[in-house]
């Protein structure tokens, strides 16, 4: 993992052609000498409330810089910090051997309470030709204390129901996550929103026996944000695409690799 897509999670109505809900404004990667670089997306100019981040007023410009941008290790957690083990733990890393900041960043999402980005990788095949991607469930915090309370009775390796949650007033894109099992079922939160278009394509386009999502961690003691990673594997279907729209590509042609 080297590149992460940058979305920003609009508050206010969408007004002037703008979009609302989220949408993506950035990439962030990693070049080959070891440094990183930043370029806006047409993203950027659509979703409703975006400004450009500080240090990066130009849309059109493409920023490197040898250390990873302050925006962005703001978000890591420091080494010092006694949880910082512990972290590396929930998200699925060896804290005896640290992973690269962009391979942290693309599963923790560099969330904070305090504003409206996130950041996260596109989708890739796997060696085998097979969709896999790992994340932690979305929404915890917002669901009843029977369904936190059955999450932390699941174990690793237990299966998870992918649901449409066409209805939902805040997003008609949602895809839920659901128990189903001897315990009944629970709706235990939500695919996160940058997967939730993919994650419906892939449910259209693979038999259901080439759909799996799994517990791949449990982790008791961390935040709701961190509280369960998954694990989803699937068919790559012919011509998928995932962060393929005009808002997922840069302003400045081929300012990142492809």
């Amino acid at each position: 993992m080297n590149r992460l897509f940058v979305a920003w999670r609009s508050e206010g109505p969408a007004e002037n052609g703008a979009t609302g809900g989220w949408g993506p404004v950035g990439v962030l990667e990693r070049t080959p000498a070891g440094g990183y670089r930043f370029a806006y997306t047409h993203g950027a100019r659509t979703v409703a409330g975006f400004h450009p981040f500080p240090g990066m007023a130009d849309l059109k410009a493409v920023y490197e810089s040898d250390e990873l941008f302050p925006m962005f290790s703001n978000r890591l957690m420091n080494s010092r910090r006694p949880e910082y083990k512990p972290s590396l733990v929930w998200s699925g890393f060896d804290p005896d051997n640290p992973p690269d900041p962009i391979a942290l960043l693309g599963v923790t999402e560099g969330l904070r309470q305090t504003d409206s980005l996130e950041v996260f990788p596109c989708p890739a095949p796997d060696g085998n030709g097979c969709f896999v991607n790992k994340f932690f469930l979305h929404g915890v915090r917002y669901v009843p204390p029977a369904a936190i309370e059955r999450i932390g009775r699941l174990s690793v390796g237990d299966p998870l129901v992918l649901m449409f949650d066409d209805f939902n007033k805040h997003d008609p894109m949602a895809v839920a996550v659901r128990t189903d099992d001897a315990e009944g079922r629970f709706m235990i939160g939500y695919v996160p929103r940058y997967l939730a278009y993919d994650v419906r394509l892939l449910c259209s386009n693979c038999h259901p026996d080439f759909i799996e999502l799994r517990v791949e961690r449990v982790n008791h003691t961390a935040p709701f944000q961190q509280r369960l990673l998954c694990r989803m594997n699937s068919c790559w279907p012919t011509n998928f695409e995932p962060c393929s729209g005009e808002a997922f590509q840069t302003i400045v042609p081929d300012a990142v690799s492809h």
